[in-house]
């Protein structure tokens, strides 16, 4: 058994079936192997998410287009995360709270703090932007993945609650928004937050 191979056959099964369904004695069962196979190269399931989450940044690291000022690279690298993210059911899920040291993460987040460290932030601070940049991306990629799922069950029903709990004389302010907060306008709201942040960068 080759390790890619266990890796796409997990991204795979995931793609099927949701993240809630891989276990590693379905994975063996897939690769045609004993669980102890998949042990001896997964000390434990995060290890295998940690690899799964590596191969989806495959390419995130990528050169950028010539031109970009600081700002559209910042869009550009968040762009690239969510896109890489959404490439797979429950793909926020997966890269939540792993902790890759392959070559595909390092270089994204290197590639990240580097163009952050033009704006004249230090190390330290270009660093924690980053990762709240990182952040921002899977919290809105958890969310936009979760409301697909909704959508594909229950989600008019949903509407309907919410609809009805938002009382004006309760709540003013929810109920005049109520087409922003049940929109599925899902680049809209994503573009908004990374531009919150990125403004914040530039003083504006």
């Amino acid at each position: 058994m080759a390790v890619p191979e266990a890796v796409a056959t997990a991204l795979r099964l995931v793609d099927e079936d949701g993240l809630d369904s891989l276990t590693m004695r379905r994975l063996a069962a897939a690769l045609d192997v004993q669980v102890g196979t998949l042990y001896r190269h997964f000390a434990t399931k995060q290890t295998l998410l940690a690899a799964m989450a590596e191969e989806m940044l495959a390419g995130c690291a990528g050169p950028l287009p010539d031109g970009l000022t600081w700002r559209e690279q910042i869009t550009e690298l968040a762009g690239r995360l969510r896109t890489a993210l959404l490439r797979h059911r429950d793909g926020a899920r997966v890269y939540a709270g792993t902790h890759s040291v392959g070559p595909n993460t390092l270089s994204y987040t290197d590639t990240l703090v580097g163009v952050l460290r033009e704006t004249c932030l230090s190390p330290e601070a270009a660093t924690r932007t980053a990762l709240t940049i990182v952040h921002f991306v899977i919290g809105h990629t958890l969310e936009e993945q979760a409301a697909q799922a909704l959508a594909e069950s229950d989600l008019p029903a949903t509407l309907t609650l919410l609809h009805a709990a938002l009382d004006p004389d309760v709540y003013p302010h929810l109920a005049a928004a109520e087409a922003t907060l049940t929109s599925t306008d899902f680049v809209g709201h994503f573009t908004h937050g990374l531009n919150l942040i990125v403004k914040g960068l530039a003083g504006d």
